[in-house]
């Protein structure tokens, strides 16, 4: 039997880490690319393009370099903390360069139809069907496996307020801003609190009048901690997933408000939502309560009537002269090139195991990439999924039983249930240590604590207390690197390096953005880690 061919639809992140995993499996990856560069969402241009995502030319990554990374390829520490456009997609080029991806990847290709062979019940095979927007030729080809890597920020989610079609001014999704050229002495309603409405907002206050629509309200945290370290670098950790687990929710969700109050007092800026910081995905954003001080920005409740140039919103008033609605209102996703028969996606909701595979299916061939809103980093998260679903393609890995899998579907929409306001964007959320940790366990690569405790000491602490970076999932198992220690070992040397720009004078405080515990302590909690997460297990 020759090598398998693997159908990799779509060369943005989640695109490039599935063909870098086909090939570590002996695999043949074929990508297929609808416009004429890799990037996906971070490959900017200036023209719009229908059912193709794109960040606007300021966007700046909301996570840092360390945790958005690809796991056996580290950011360079020239490159800042949290990296905008321009050096996401460089990044990302790199990253091609260096494992040789280009070779694999078909542009202005388009996939039309993906449907199962003839001979599927026996194979497992899918019949792919693309179109080459050079040419315009239409191609019919046959594949062992498909990995569907198209995200979730193509077809514009927009709603519709009573009086729209009167509105005289302009109405436009963020999906089709790039730029505040064009807005200078605007006033601008921005429908939508999630990040890209906050983005928004802080990049047009300098030039336009700018309110900000918002049904709930929101709860926003920042990039950087107070001493200015990445936050989800600081806060990303086993040791305090476990604590989190062990305290009550309603505790630790109030202590979490009044941290994120210190920074921004969310009932006098207007923002507050009646629920807690758990039960939303909170904006990240540095500079909105500082917009909202200094009155560039206005925080409004719902929009109830649009007129030909007003505003009504559902606390009564209204907000005359407006020239432009941005509807920042998100993305429904959807696979419109595979059968409903085969995934189905209703109002956002799909049932896939591990956000991943169809259960019903009779080969596991088929697996979507990087269809997920985590809390945390997308990247390692649709790398990781491409290491399980490459695996499985391959026979390495094996998945478990029909039955498992939709426990495992209802269980988890049970938890989305319970935890979040229902919310089209709460349909596919996941937490990024537990979730990395569930598709490692499949993959066989994540961390033992105990043998590492007992074979690499110094390693152990930075893993059980230090960031939960990527690496940490090439320690060991299929696809283990090499060089995922010193990476570990070395991340908080990248952090600060771009940050030391200048020499100080010396001085008789001692800083550092490593641990402050003694080895001794660190040993210490890592035993009682390890004792409580086997209570934990056996409790469950």
């Amino acid at each position: 039997m020759g090598t398998k061919r693997v159908a990799v639809i779509g060369a943005g992140a989640s695109g490039l880490s599935a063909i870098k995993c086909c090939l570590d499996e002996g695999l043949e990856p074929v990508c297929f690319e609808r416009v004429d560069e890799i990037g996906g969402l971070w490959y900017f241009t200036e023209r719009v393009r229908e059912g193709q995502g794109c960040v606007m030319r300021s966007t700046i990554m909301n996570t840092c370099k360390e945790m958005m990374c690809f796991s056996d390829f580290p950011p360079a520490k020239e490159f800042p903390n949290f990296m905008n456009q321009k050096q996401v997609w460089t990044y990302f080029n790199k990253y091609k360069q260096h494992f040789g991806l280009d070779k694999h990847i078909n542009f202005n290709t388009e996939v039309l139809s993906v449907k199962p062979a003839d001979d599927f019940d026996q194979s497992g095979r899918w019949t792919v069907r693309t179109r080459n927007h050079v040419t315009g030729n239409e191609t019919t080809d046959v594949f062992d496996g498909v990995l569907v890597c198209t995200g979730h920020h193509a077809e514009k989610h927009c709603p519709s307020f009573p009086g729209m079609e009167s509105f005289e001014g302009d109405i436009v999704h963020s999906h089709d801003y790039k730029d505040r050229r064009g807005f200078e002495g605007k006033k601008v309603l921005i429908v939508g609190i999630g990040n890209s409405g906050g983005d928004l907002a802080v990049e047009l206050a300098p030039v336009s009048k700018v309110l900000i629509s918002t049904r709930r309200g929101t709860w926003i945290r920042t990039r950087v901690t107070g001493n200015g370290m990445p936050m989800d670098m600081v806060n990303t950790n086993r040791w305090k997933k476990m604590m989190r687990q062990m305290l009550p929710t309603s505790f630790y969700a109030s202590y979490i408000a009044n941290k994120l109050n210190q920074r921004i007092d969310h009932d006098l800026c207007s923002l507050r939502p009646a629920h807690s910081p758990f039960d939303q995905v909170c904006m990240v954003n540095d500079d909105l309560g500082t917009r909202i001080a200094c009155g560039s920005v206005t925080v409004k409740t719902d929009v109830k009537r649009v007129r030909s140039r007003a505003v009504e919103f559902y606390d009564g008033s209204v907000e005359e002269d407006v020239d432009v609605i941005i509807l920042a209102t998100g993305y429904a996703f959807g696979f419109p090139f595979i059968d409903s028969s085969v995934i189905d996606v209703k109002e956002n909701k799909v049932d896939l195991y591990k956000f991943m595979y169809p259960p019903d299916l009779p080969h596991n061939t088929l697996a979507v990439i990087g269809c997920i809103q985590p809390l945390g980093a997308i990247m390692p998260i649709a790398e990781m999924q491409g290491r399980l679903a490459s695996g499985v393609i391959s026979g390495s890995l094996k998945l478990p039983s029909r039955d498992v899998m939709w426990n495992d579907v209802r269980r988890k929409q049970e938890e989305l249930k319970r935890q979040y306001v229902e919310s089209q964007r709460h349909t596919i959320m996941v937490d990024f240590v537990p979730f990395m940790d569930e598709l490692a366990e499949l993959v066989g690569c994540k961390p033992d604590m105990s043998r590492l405790l007992v074979q690499d000491p110094r390693l152990a602490m930075h893993v059980l207390f230090g960031p939960c970076t990527p690496y940490q999932y090439r320690l060991t198992g299929p696809g283990q690197w090499e060089g995922a220690r010193a990476a570990i070992l070395t991340q908080w040397e990248r952090v600060v390096t771009h940050l030391r720009t200048r020499k100080l004078p010396s001085s008789d405080v001692k800083t550092t953005a490593n641990f402050s515990m003694s080895l001794l302590t660190m040993v210490l909690l890592a035993v009682i880690l390890i004792v409580a997460q086997q209570f934990l297990a056996w409790k469950a």
